[in-house]
């Protein structure tokens, strides 16, 4: 096990050289059309999927599991992404809405399923492209192929906030309650708990979204790359929040804060849909795999 992790930070630190002699090519990708079309699907399926997404997770922690520590994880995670005024406004009204709630909203549920798959279906299209594969899945194996990649992601969402749930208790058994607005060592321990799930989410939809064969190990150093670069763009976002959101007020009014969702989200998929981009090309161009034929499933 040592001697894996070993050879995957060596293999890391070979990406991050490849990362940067490739530049020039990803960001010619960057300003492609197609990049934006498929960016700007999957950011408006975000916007609509979010705020059931994350009223689902607090019912199940808060209702189901008892579990209001992980809850607070849940809010210091939204402020972790959406920086200011926007992750305090998001986790504010999460708790108005839900505190009163006493049982799951399984038809919520039920429409999350149906939102949430539309961000997988430009993702495939664009994977697909990304790796050479001229046919797509029909709708409904993309549908199968998504309702499993949104299991496999919601646990992970479930872990990470479980992660970070732990060491709010260990906070507040030192500190006292912490209520939605959580302190910095909360915020950063949801961090900490976030970075390896987004790199295990990022390898499944990588991996399995494509159809077709993925060689798995070869794509396993650059998708942690792609994790990192990630990570960077939140700290991006924090460094440039507040002068972005005073835009926004100004043109926006009341929308501002569903803007900043839709907007966060388009930069996230863009990073994503390049990452993918990139690690399709780069591992062709290593031979780490022979040519691909398209998988016969979904």
């Amino acid at each position: 096990m040592t001697s894996f992790f070993r050879q995957l930070a060596a293999e890391v630190r070979t990406a991050f050289a490849e990362l940067k002699a490739d530049a020039r090519q990803i960001g010619h990708y960057m300003l492609s059309t197609e990049s934006h079309v498929y960016a700007f699907a999957v950011a408006a399926n975000v916007l609509l999927s979010f705020w059931p997404f994350m009223l689902v997770l607090i019912a199940l922690f808060r209702n189901v599991m008892g579990w209001p520590a992980a809850v607070t994880a849940l809010y210091a995670t939204i402020q972790d992404f959406f920086a200011g005024a926007t992750g305090e406004f998001l986790a504010y009204n999460l708790e108005m809405v839900t505190q009163w709630r006493y049982r799951v909203e399984w038809l919520s549920m039920l429409l999350l399923l149906f939102t949430a798959n539309g961000i997988f279906l430009p993702l495939e299209v664009a994977l697909n492209r990304a790796w050479g594969v001229k046919e797509n899945r029909s709708l409904l194996k993309n549908q199968i192929v998504s309702m499993g990649l949104i299991f496999a992601c919601g646990f992970l969402a479930l872990l990470s906030a479980a992660l970070t749930g732990a060491g709010v208790q260990v906070w507040e058994a030192f500190f006292g309650k912490t209520g939605t607005s959580a302190p910095w060592a909360i915020k950063m321990i949801a961090k900490a708990a976030s970075l390896p799930v987004t790199i295990l989410a990022l390898f499944l939809i990588y991996a399995y979204l494509p159809n077709m064969r993925v060689p798995r190990r070869a794509i396993l150093p650059r998708v942690v790359v792609v994790g990192l670069c990630l990570e960077l763009l939140k700290w991006i976002n924090l460094a440039i929040w507040p002068w972005l959101f005073r835009k926004f007020d100004r043109e926006f009014g009341v929308f501002k804060h569903s803007v900043t969702i839709l907007t966060w989200s388009f930069l996230a998929a863009m990073v994503v849909l390049a990452g993918a981009e990139w690690v399709s090309w780069r591992t062709r161009q290593t031979g780490a795999e022979k040519p691909l034929e398209s998988a016969a499933g979904p």
